[in-house]
């Protein structure tokens, strides 16, 4: 195994900070260990997608140009909504745009000096945009890609399930890789729970505690591994967080049918003006002839219950977002205090995804700029330069999560929106 330094991140997708508690006994022990950032924030919208780009490339979603976990692309003839999950959405993006993100990722950043390692048990998209070009190894169920982007035999790959099981098989499979001579320079192992029970159940039943300590189990495997792999303290950056948290769905709301009705548009399939869902946000992106309504768009918005707080136009820089390729109004989705039936706080409506139309009033989801969903996920570092035990509260994102690994390994820090952590 080769010496020097390396990082590992490790992400429980949607924990919520303030659910850090009997549940997760592993990640408690840690922070004792580690410095802990309590003022933890998601990005805009908060939701896995988006936020893996954000994660791998330290820039905005106006930056690297990857809008949400559905983002409409114009053909010549008007917007579509397409899932930035499915797995062919890399090669979507890059035959409509000619691109994939606009940053370079930690993949290619440290590719000169080692290789990123990356196993995901999320959707395709929020896996194959942690290294979109193929600098390092991902390794998902939909499909593990090798340098060049080079698809890995089945052997090779990771044939599991989303969940509990898929999570526990995948983090066996990366422990192997951290007690290994392969040891990467920088490894990533990003859980599905608790958030795939999450959208299921509802948030702090029994159901959901159990995936919580999953996905703890789950760390202590991993920091297990690393205490039986070469590398000494002094060498080796862990990062673990989440990327955003969740709140319980109170009312679904087809943004699209509510634009027909209100005469913006002449159906809800129409491809003039096309509202994107983010979950409990909204993308709304026009056609060149309908921006013209655009204003009054926004007015009737505005005079929605269901819609809490509005941005178009240049004020989308105020949320990382970029009024470009007919993106020109995000929705963060009506919000409320108040507990479920399990105690857990928070409440937000749903912007419809057409795609999945199931019920999930009572379940948890995610996206907006809703208290729990965006101002509770967690972040813990452990390393040289942060003291054990500390708390820290001044703001951070997943946006600094990359400059910080990267001053970690001794790799240039540029071209980013967010900041190297430090003492």
């Amino acid at each position: 195994m080769s010496k020097g330094p390396k990082a590992i991140i490790v992400v429980c997708d949607s924990l919520r900070r303030d659910l850090l508690g009997s549940a997760t006994p592993t990640l408690r022990k840690f922070a004792e260990t580690a410095t802990s950032f309590v003022s933890h924030r998601a990005i805009f919208p908060s939701a896995t997608r988006v936020t893996s780009a954000s994660i791998a490339t330290g820039c905005t979603p106006g930056r690297h140009g990857l809008h949400g976990n559905m983002m409409a692309l114009d053909d010549g003839e008007g917007p579509v909504a397409y899932s930035v999950g499915k797995p062919d959405f890399v090669d979507r993006l890059r035959k409509m745009t000619g691109r994939t993100l606009r940053c370079p990722t930690l993949a290619e950043r440290v590719s000169d000096r080692g290789r990123a390692v990356i196993f995901s048990n999320v959707s395709p998209g929020a896996a194959y945009f942690q290294d979109p070009n193929g600098f390092g190894y991902v390794y998902h169920r939909a499909g593990s890609f090798g340098p060049g982007r080079v698809r890995l035999p089945d052997e090779q790959g990771l044939a599991i399930s989303s969940g509990v099981a898929g999570d526990r098989e995948m983090t066996e499979r990366f422990c192997r890789h951290l007690r290994s001579r392969e040891f990467s320079l920088l490894s990533v192992l990003w859980q599905s729970e608790p958030d795939w029970t999450a959208h299921h159940h509802p948030l702090g039943s029994p159901t959901h505690l159990a995936a919580i300590r999953s996905a703890d189990d789950n760390v202590e495997r991993v920091l297990n591994a690393v205490r039986l792999a070469s590398v000494s303290e002094d060498e080796l950056l862990m990062v673990i967080c989440s990327d955003h948290g969740n709140e319980t769905i109170r009312r679904q709301i087809d943004v699209n049918k509510e634009l027909a009705k209100a005469g913006f548009k002449a159906e809800a399939s129409s491809r003039d003006i096309v509202a994107a869902s983010q979950g409990t946000a909204a993308l709304i992106y026009f056609s060149r002839p309908a921006l013209q309504k655009a204003a009054d768009v926004v007015a009737y918005l505005n005079d929605q219950d269901w819609a809490g707080a509005v941005y178009a136009g240049e004020d989308l820089r105020k949320i990382g977002m970029e009024p470009e390729g007919g993106l020109w109004i995000a929705i963060s989705m009506a919000a409320s205090d108040g507990k479920n039936s399990f105690g857990v706080t928070g409440f937000s409506d749903l912007a419809v995804n057409p795609e999945y139309a199931e019920d999930v009033r009572g379940f948890g989801n995610h996206g907006g700029l809703g208290p729990n969903e965006s101002q509770r996920p967690f972040l813990m570092i452990k390393g040289p330069g942060f003291a054990p035990g500390e708390v820290r509260s001044e703001p951070t994102s997943p946006l600094d999560i990359a400059p910080t690994v990267l001053r970690h390994l001794g790799l240039e820090v540029s071209g980013m929106d967010g900041m190297a952590l430090q003492q």
